[in-house]
């Protein structure tokens, strides 16, 4: 799809496209979601002063992303492959100021050494470096990950399924956010977005070992997700931050 065409499609958001000019593109493709609800009380102290947590149904959510990004590029120049894809996993959880849901990076490792340092440099964003696998073999996804820094690790095994989805209020709650959080040198900013809804379909997790904390939320192999989604990805437009 084109980037006009892109920012045509805009019926889906909950408030308008920014006025001002759009800063960068890229696709997050291949993408494994996997969500745990929380007490909102053990996540509080993680957000960002000024915003709030988004609860659904009185629960805060935790999200791990796994995912592969690609062709991420400013406006005026083009994608250059070595650096501009790699693997990615965030950790999340969703929050909200002036009634922009959006969401909050608590943590986010990518594949590559100089995309780390160029994507933290440049957007302020928490990347760290872990050393990242994902292969297909007789319709298996495996997609493995080692954070040595800090120990955390994902190993998911995964078959898809072509069948429809139907989307509940919960499953848009997790996946449609069309802005991001990020505190910077004292000061609140927002990252707006835009994509396309996401495109979603059904997953069986055949086999899921990981630990990352969130706070004082451990997420481990015994704190199954109690809610997945996988999707081929979406085409994605971003704005400069901008102060909250």
């Amino acid at each position: 799809m084109s980037i006009p065409a892109i920012l045509q499609n805009s019926a889906h958001r909950p408030w308008p496209l920014p006025t001002t000019n759009w800063k960068y593109y890229q696709e997050w493709n291949k993408s494994l979601f996997l969500h745990w609800p929380v007490d909102p009380e053990a996540l509080r102290a993680v957000i960002p002063e000024g915003t709030q947590l988004d609860i659904f149904e009185g629960k805060a959510w935790i999200s791990v992303v796994a995912f592969t990004m690609q062709k991420i590029r400013p406006k005026h120049l083009p994608f250059f492959k070595p650096v501009s894809d790699f693997h990615e996993i965030n950790v999340r959880t969703y929050v909200t100021k002036n009634n922009k849901p959006g969401v909050f990076f608590i943590n986010i490792e990518a594949q590559k050494a100089l995309s780390v340092f160029l994507s933290r440099s440049i957007s302020g964003l928490p990347y760290e470096k872990s050393t990242i696998l994902r292969s297909l073999h007789n319709n298996l996804h495996t997609y493995a990950s080692v954070n040595h820094k800090k120990q955390f690790h994902l190993h998911a095994e995964y078959t898809l399924s072509a069948a429809p989805v139907t989307k509940t209020p919960l499953d848009l709650f997790l996946t449609e956010r069309y802005c991001l959080y990020v505190p910077l040198q004292k000061q609140l900013f927002r990252y707006n977005i835009h994509h396309a809804e996401w495109p979603m379909q059904p997953v069986t997790i055949h086999k899921l070992l990981l630990e990352y904390k969130a706070g004082e939320t451990l997420l481990t192999t015994d704190t199954p997700p109690v809610l997945s989604h996988y999707s081929e990805g979406v085409q994605v437009v971003a704005w400069d931050k901008e102060p909250a």
